[in-house]
């Protein structure tokens, strides 16, 4: 038998635990699980998972401290659950490395979409071995997932790396807000648009000299985001 992509369930509440399991195993999901942080870390390295879907409010050490720990050595998928009254955790969640994050309470149907397209979007491969986009002194290599920077590389998340990749290819023309939201999170994301503007903050404090008064990615407001050409 086949298994399907392994999915990390990291909560401290045995019944949310049980219940996931059981929807995400009947849409072809392999499920693993973690009560606590420590747990947790110690699960991914035993088993690692395709996606991580990770509760912010854990015993033992943190979902945000855990999201860092697993970004030093790995780019898997990492989806943030959140209380909807903690939305704050959840963009420090985004600061840190997370890809997305949903809010309790979610439709099951909604979350299964957001895994299937983290997934989706972390296995899609570069067009060729060259596909290079190039806007000196900043180069992303598609095929090998590598963006460096007066070449040196710099490490960055799947999310980001798709950003920065979507505003290269279009250097010189304004995205719109809608239409990164979109590529990047897909037709069907229900989040909030704070989202966008968290990544670009975390790509601008890698690629820019100055974050505070960023140079390459521009803010065009009320419409969306460019990036300059030399």
């Amino acid at each position: 038998m086949v298994s399907g992509p392994v999915v990390l369930v990291v909560d401290d509440e045995q019944s949310y635990r049980d219940a996931l399991s059981v929807g995400l195993e009947r849409e072809g999901f392999t499920v693993d699980m973690a009560a606590d942080g420590r747990e947790a870390l110690e699960r991914f390295e035993k088993n690692p998972p395709d996606v991580v879907l990770l509760d912010v409010m854990l015993p033992e050490m943190s979902g945000i401290d855990v999201c860092r720990e697993i970004r030093t050595h790995s780019q898997v998928p990492i989806i943030m659950v959140t209380a909807r009254s903690a939305e704050i955790d959840a963009v420090v969640g985004l600061e840190v490395g997370a890809d997305d994050y949903v809010a309790k309470p979610y439709r099951l149907r909604e979350l299964i979409a957001r895994i299937r397209a983290s997934l989706r979007r972390h296995s899609e491969p570069g067009e060729s071995d060259s596909d290079v986009l190039e806007v000196s002194p900043v180069a992303l290599d598609l095929s090998r997932h590598e963006v460096r920077v007066g070449g040196h590389l710099v490490s960055m998340p799947l999310k980001e790396f798709e950003l920065l990749a979507l505003l290269l290819a279009n250097a010189g023309r304004v995205l719109t807000r809608d239409v990164l939201i979109d590529r990047i999170w897909g037709p069907n994301y229900f989040g909030d648009t704070k989202t966008l503007d968290v990544h670009v903050k975390r790509v601008r404090a890698k690629i820019e000299d100055d974050p505070s008064n960023p140079q390459r990615i521009v803010t065009v407001r009320g419409v969306g985001y460019r990036y300059e050409q030399e």
